[in-house]
């Protein structure tokens, strides 16, 4: 008893050399230790790899934070993302800090495994105010806590309605503002050649077929026109009218405006066979007036070269959506594309959502943003006039941040970007275009493009989604009415709604509105 007892004694002493032993046997660290945190990441170019063990942004999250940061990167298939994540959620053994898909994420909130973080947001005021805003928090946002960071993906309202100033100054047209005003300005362009080069070669309105989860049987092309009517989109979000905008009563008077626009020639007639190279060459070449773009595709060096050697003196602006007879207007639907990062219902109880907050926070700062997003200072980048990182003019090019054997340096920059300005000078510098001699920024059209009307539609590209059949059905039928192929009447338009309903139509609706409610998407 008396050996069993010292050797008891000696082993409380070892520990107490590391540690402390905790109610649950576990050895705890000493509190001037460093926490140990454990981040399971999405890396942003997964073939490269992880940071290297000795990673400078180690040594200062150490010292600084002291934490001990132990990165593991997850899959890049979201398949295997989530089959990961779903096993250590059955171990419940859930890593720290994790980034996550919304399915599982949801599931494992049921499951009583993710923290709330609601008080997280105050402990990183920085942070929080550059990457969470209000609708990154609903995102987030399950029965009135918040359980994980929604940080923003790609550029949300990067598109937007153009018209060709040039045109509206030749034929002496304003700006048009309503559906009527934009239906005279297109048959105009279609008609009494706004490029004066004496020919029937123009069109008002160009498109093509772009058909994602989230837009509705016309494409997002056509969205500005359907939005005047409030159905832009497969799905209304909000809860008064959530469900398919197909069935509601106004997608017919949005049918009927399309259809005009057909039957006047307002509209490029090869909107039905263009591919996005076809759309993207056409309006290069001068053939229609009225465009959605996207800021980079319209405005980059290399993109709008073309339009610059076809008509250096032409002129495209950026131009509220058409409002409609109620009032409507919209470019489009918007989502986000948010990445959500959740912290373990785990980590919580063993007391590190404190130092989860600090690390967040100090990736957000001056130090951790240029760290994590374009590596050290000197080394991998130099700042140039504007403060932007740049590799020319480092002693050592080789290792910039652009080239492959230094993307494992910025791996978490997904975690530090937020679509700020300094990123976005980066993406999108300004250039004088060589034949009309003007500037010219992608920056400054997405600055205009991103103030328009939008419609929020975060979570729709979640939605279910149709059958074969009924996807076919519905994107036919609408193209049909639309080009007169069949003959759009109210009773005829009623009778396909029908059909609609009966072949899956209306439970695709219910199953939408249900999975919506779920999954709290309606705002």
């Amino acid at each position: 008893m008396k050996k069993v007892g010292k050797a008891m004694s000696l082993a409380l002493v070892a520990a107490a050399a590391v540690g402390i032993l905790g109610c649950n046997g576990k050895t705890q660290a000493k509190s001037n230790d460093p926490i140990e945190i454990n981040m399971w990441y999405g890396g942003s170019v997964s073939e490269a790899g992880s940071p290297p063990s000795d990673w400078v942004a180690y040594k200062i999250i150490r010292e600084k934070l002291n934490i001990d940061l132990k990165l593991t990167m997850l899959p890049s298939s979201e398949t295997d993302r989530d089959a990961k994540l779903n096993a250590m959620a059955a171990a419940n053994n859930l890593p720290d800090v994790f980034t996550v898909n919304r399915e599982p994420w949801l599931k494992m909130i049921r499951q009583g495994l993710i923290a709330e973080v609601d008080d997280m947001y105050a402990k990183m005021p920085h942070r929080t105010e550059v990457m969470y805003d209000d609708t990154a928090i609903k995102y987030t946002t399950v029965d009135g806590h918040s359980y994980g960071f929604a940080s923003p993906g790609s550029i949300a309202r990067n598109e937007g309605l153009l018209i060709r100033k040039d045109w509206l100054d030749n034929l002496h047209l304003s700006v048009p503002k309503t559906t009527d005003e934009f239906m005279e300005v297109m048959k105009a362009f279609a008609t009494k050649d706004p490029d004066q080069n004496g020919a029937n070669d123009t069109y008002g309105y160009g498109a093509f077929i772009e058909i994602y989860t989230h837009q509705e049987g016309l494409g997002r092309r056509m969205e500005p026109i359907m939005g005047a009517f409030g159905v832009e989109g497969t799905w209304s979000m909000k809860k008064e009218t959530a469900g398919l905008n197909v069935l509601r009563p106004e997608y017919y008077d949005a049918m009927a405006y399309v259809k005009r626009m057909v039957d006047e020639g307002a509209i490029d007639p090869n909107w039905l066979v263009y591919k996005k190279d076809d759309f993207r060459a056409a309006w290069k070449q001068g053939r229609f007036g009225i465009m959605r773009e996207q800021n980079a595709a319209f405005a980059s060096e290399s993109n709008y070269k073309p339009f610059d050697k076809n008509f250096p003196n032409g002129e495209w602006i950026v131009i509220n959506p058409p409002v409609g007879p109620s009032g409507k207007s919209s470019t489009g639907c918007f989502i986000e594309g948010y990445r959500i990062t959740a912290v373990s219902k785990e980590a919580e109880k063993a007391g590190k959502k404190e130092a989860i907050a600090k690390l967040l926070e100090w990736m957000s700062s001056d130090e951790g943003y240029f760290l994590l997003g374009w590596g050290e200072e000197g080394v991998n980048y130099v700042l140039d006039a504007n403060g932007v990182p740049v590799v020319k003019g480092l002693p050592d090019e080789s290792k910039g941040f652009s080239k492959p054997e230094m993307q494992p340096l910025t791996q978490l920059r997904a975690y530090v970007f937020y679509n700020g300005r300094t990123e976005l000078l980066s993406r999108y510098p300004t250039y004088e275009t060589e034949f009309s001699h003007k500037k010219m920024s992608a920056l400054d059209m997405l600055e205009q493009m991103d103030k328009l009307p939008y419609t929020a539609a975060v979570g729709s590209d979640a939605m279910p989604v149709p059958n074969a059949d009924l996807k076919r059905f519905y994107e036919q039928g609408v193209l049909e009415f639309a080009t007169g192929k069949r003959k759009l009447t109210r009773e005829n338009w009623n009778e396909w709604v029908n059909q609609f309903k009966e072949l899956g139509g209306q439970k695709w609706n219910d199953d939408g509105v249900a999975f919506a409610t779920a999954n709290n998407l309606l705002y």
